[in-house]
């Protein structure tokens, strides 16, 4: 088991970069593929980037781009540099932990339901 713990969210203004963390404990991270997920105010959490084992990546079309997701396994912690943001990337931020094997990760890795561990959570707010 895995127990996931988000950082580093806040206010920031349109434009400016930030970067969350999520620390992992109580399990190794190399053992999962890892994933980003959000939610807006009103809307359904949607998929922002993933990462596998091996260190292949995936984006949202919403963020490809300007967010980049890495991973240092020695350090147990996932990140997700946000870079020009915008008022709708407003959410609250997951991290995810995936135990799929590599095939199946691949093919579903947008997928809420690939995720057997999840985050509390940390609010991005992008606002004038």
């Amino acid at each position: 088991q895995v127990h996931l713990n988000e950082s580093g969210g806040g206010l920031v203004q349109p434009g400016a970069s930030l970067t969350l963390s999520c620390t992992a404990s109580g399990s190794a991270l190399h053992g999962f593929s890892l994933g980003w997920f959000r939610q807006a105010p009103g809307k359904e959490r949607e998929f922002a980037a993933a990462i596998t084992r091996s260190s292949i990546t995936f984006y949202g079309a919403a963020v490809k781009g300007r967010f980049t997701i890495s991973r240092s396994n020695m350090k147990r912690t996932l990140y997700l540099q946000m870079s020009s943001l915008k008022p709708e990337d407003t959410a609250v931020y997951y991290c995810a932990a995936s135990s799929l094997i590599s095939g199946s990760f691949n093919s579903n890795y947008a997928e809420e339901t690939s995720y057997r561990y999840w985050g509390q959570g940390t609010q991005v707010t992008v606002s004038s």
